[in-house]
């Protein structure tokens, strides 16, 4: 997850139900829940047993703010203790167009882990236009992150550590564990903050709110999240969205190295049967590779002007960096089309667009990399089942992940997990499922094998499209059209014919003619 959309307010004076004759031709109307109440001459509402009011939703690097209505929403840290520590999660509904709107509500489930709900959306909010159609959406940061209670460290990342940037230094990397959980463990039990508990609090807030049905978005983890929500309380789905997802039976981080080589592969081949881009770059695969082998054996320094501040700075480059540089540049279309670019220009000697675009980049990435959260959830839910894969020694990200994680997770402390965690989730609820081609965390196997165990269920794979794809072309209006019919085998999707990759970058004026 990674545009801020102006929602119309209405006033709704009295109790207002969704009709047939409002509801789209072919509809399911959706009753199920309290509706909102709103007092002549008040601003806010009253929605079950939670009061709304006026706010504004932050974005990041803007002073620019999206409207919405927040309300106090607490919960116990340990459900399996009730009357210990609360903490406070923060809840905003943004209001749909419509005066009376559907009862059923949508609510965003952000990806990370570590990224908050209430931070993301302003920038899919454009995504999410088409179903304010109709419906309010709920936003509510995970227990961890945002407002919610976060799991927040400041680490110092080495930014400008020559050794950082070629190699993972073991030692460092346990005393950054160690003094993150220090700091974390101030007012904070890092056990309590797992997928699980938020599954918790998700149902506690769908009681709070009057229990209705709710039309879940899950985002990447977010599609972990609604797929365990599903397991343990269906009564609560009418349908879900899976954005670039991961199957419950999947360890997260296994196939990191898997999954980002097949996607530059796949890229690059567009690229090696295009004659400008071939003659241009070659083999661009083979290229990377051999950029690769070349910081290994020495590492260079940077000089670049910050693309923010303008100011000089200087950056190490080394195997290890680059690895998480082209990781970055996989995530969408748009920057892994400059790839061939920027590590052609590389091997010549010219490292500034490489790590200067990265830059902005990582700036998306920043929160999560000082969370917490990511290692209360991972620790409990992945690590002790995370094999070695002696197969991706030779690949770009290697065997970083778990080699890092293993030494993170033997000082975290570990939650726990239902024995069904990794269970296949079955179910016969509406689901649509929407892929990348090319994405490098979540391929197109993945929403294939979550398939398996849906009877009313269809996948959407967007030609060319990296990560995180629900706010591409027509896809906005096609969810909205599902969550409106819940029937995703018959809704017509021609219009992903129009998906395609982005032409790789000849020079930096853009593509061949």
């Amino acid at each position: 997850m990674k545009f801020a959309v102006a929602a119309a307010f209405v006033a709704v004076v009295g109790v207002h139900e969704w009709t047939k004759s409002r509801a789209p031709k072919g509809a399911a109307e959706s009753r199920q829940g309290a509706a909102i109440v709103q007092k002549s001459g008040e601003r806010g509402f009253t929605l079950g047993s939670l009061a709304f009011a006026p706010c504004e939703l932050a974005q990041r690097n803007s002073a620019a703010t999206t409207a919405a209505f927040c309300a106090p929403f607490q919960v116990p840290e340990n459900w399996d203790r009730p009357d210990g520590r609360k903490i406070d999660l923060h809840l905003a509904i943004v209001r749909g167009e419509a005066s009376a709107a559907a009862r059923d509500l949508v609510v965003l489930l952000a990806g990370g882990p570590g990224q908050a709900a209430t931070e993301a959306y302003p920038r899919v909010a454009g995504a999410f236009a088409p179903l304010l159609r109709q419906r309010n959406l709920v936003l509510m940061d995970q227990r961890g992150t945002g407002a919610s209670h976060a799991l927040d460290c400041k680490q110092e990342l080495d930014d400008d550590d020559a050794a950082s940037a070629q190699a993972v230094d073991i030692a460092k990397i346990r005393a950054n564990t160690q003094a993150c959980l220090a700091e974390v463990s101030k007012n904070a039990d890092p056990a309590q903050y797992t997928t699980s508990a938020a599954v918790r609090d998700l149902e506690a807030l769908r009681q709070a709110l009057g229990a209705p049905q709710f039309d879940l978005v899950g985002v990447s983890y977010g599609t972990r999240v609604a797929q365990q929500y599903l397991m343990r309380h269906p009564d609560g789905v009418r349908s879900i969205v899976l954005d670039s997802p991961v199957p419950n039976e999947q360890v997260l981080g296994s196939e990191f190295a898997r999954n980002l080589d097949d996607s530059l592969k796949a890229q690059f081949a567009a690229c090696a049967k295009e004659p400008v881009c071939a003659k241009a770059f070659g083999d661009p695969y083979a290229s990377l590779y051999r950029l690769r082998d070349q910081l290994a054996a020495k590492p260079e320094e940077v000089s670049l002007r910050d693309p923010r501040t303008y100011a000089v700075e200087k950056k190490p480059l080394g195997a290890l960096r680059l690895a998480g540089l082209v990781r970055m540049f996989a995530y969408s279309p748009e920057t892994a089309a400059l790839l061939p670019l920027v590590v052609d220009r590389a091997l010549h000697g010219d490292y500034a667009p490489l790590v200067g675009q990265s830059e902005f980049i990582a700036g998306e990435m920043s929160d999560l990399a000082e969370s917490g959260m990511q290692l209360s959830v991972v620790c409990a839910e992945d690590a002790d089942q995370l094999a070695d894969r002696p197969q991706d020694a030779a690949l770009m990200l290697g065997d970083l992940f778990s080699r890092v994680l293993r030494e993170q997770c033997a000082i975290w402390p570990r939650g726990t997990r239902p024995p069904d965690f990794h269970a296949p989730v079955r179910s016969d609820k509406p689901v649509l499922i929407l892929s990348g081609e090319f994405d490098p965390v979540t391929p197109p196997r993945y929403g294939e094998a979550i398939l398996k165990g849906l009877s009313n269920a269809r996948q959407l794979v967007a030609a060319g499209q990296g990560h995180s794809v629900m706010g591409r072309g027509c896809l906005p209006k096609l969810v909205a059209r599902f969550v409106d019919t819940l029937d995703a085998k018959n809704l017509d999707a021609g219009c992903i014919a129009d998906f395609g990759a982005t032409p790789a970058f000849i020079d930096f004026n853009g593509a061949s003619p």
